[in-house]
């Protein structure tokens, strides 16, 4: 089982449309997928038309008095299940904090689904936070995507920053661009700044779309109402570059 989370400090950046895709298009290929909504506002949990309602909500499943698998819903996609946001997730933090070993908590909730998801993708809230310092020790990998303007180029420098000093070498950072305007001079320059300045970037990039705004009137992925869409060719070679970095024996 891999564990990948969509993740960045700035908000808006289409980090929960790559969550939904990725795990749409995982599941396509047979992977048995995972989508954990850690995000109190929900936004995967809707676009998988789940009721936003955990029994127990987060608090539960910190205190050990319910499991992952207890409950992940079922989403109308084959080998796509999916553990719904809801608001009491904004209090996440609090609950994690009078736990032992706090930042351990998330990982040791993925444990027991070893055997039951080939690939579990969690959607999180954009801040650093004890949640979010959670996630980055039960994550193998951050997809973290960045639009090509100065204030998203220097959260990421931040990331970078904070995984330095953290001791966070081993989770590995795969960072696309998202949102691209190619019309705009700027975002072209930026773009062809970050490929310069940073290995490792990944060559796939997602367009800015009105298409990706649509998956919240159609309620689905876009790979339903959009396959040939610009945006959705741009998460097809996004999801092949992630595949081969997060499976590369298979590969």
């Amino acid at each position: 089982m891999r564990v990948a989370a969509t993740y960045n400090i700035k908000g808006g950046v289409g980090k929960t449309a790559t969550a939904v895709n990725l795990a749409y298009l995982a599941a396509a290929e047979g992977m048995r997928t995972l989508v954990w909504d850690l995000d109190p506002q929900g936004a995967a949990t809707f676009y998988f038309r789940i009721k936003p309602k955990v029994r127990g909500g987060g608090k539960k499943l910190v205190k050990g008095d319910s499991d992952l698998m207890s409950v992940a819903k079922g989403t109308d996609f084959d080998n796509l299940d999916i553990v719904p946001s809801d608001f009491s997730l904004r209090h996440l933090d609090i609950h994690l904090e009078q736990k032992k070993n706090p930042t351990k908590r998330l990982k040791k909730l993925l444990e027991p689904l070893e055997k039951e998801y080939d690939l579990v993708i969690l959607d999180c809230p954009p801040s650093i936070s004890l949640v979010s310092e959670s996630v980055f020790f039960a994550a193998d990998a951050l997809i973290i995507p960045v639009i090509p303007t100065p204030l998203s180029l220097r959260t990421l420098e931040q990331l970078e920053r904070f995984r330095r000093d953290n001791s966070l070498e081993k989770l590995k950072f795969l960072v696309f661009l998202s949102m691209v305007d190619r019309r705009k001079k700027l975002h072209r320059e930026l773009a062809e700044e970050l490929y310069a300045s940073r290995r490792g970037v990944l060559k796939a990039s997602i367009p800015y779309a009105s298409d990706v705004e649509r998956m919240g009137t159609q309620k689905c992925p876009l790979g339903v109402f959009a396959r040939k869409s610009a945006a959705w060719r741009g998460y097809v070679a996004l999801w092949l570059e992630v595949r081969g970095l997060l499976f590369p024996s298979q590969h």
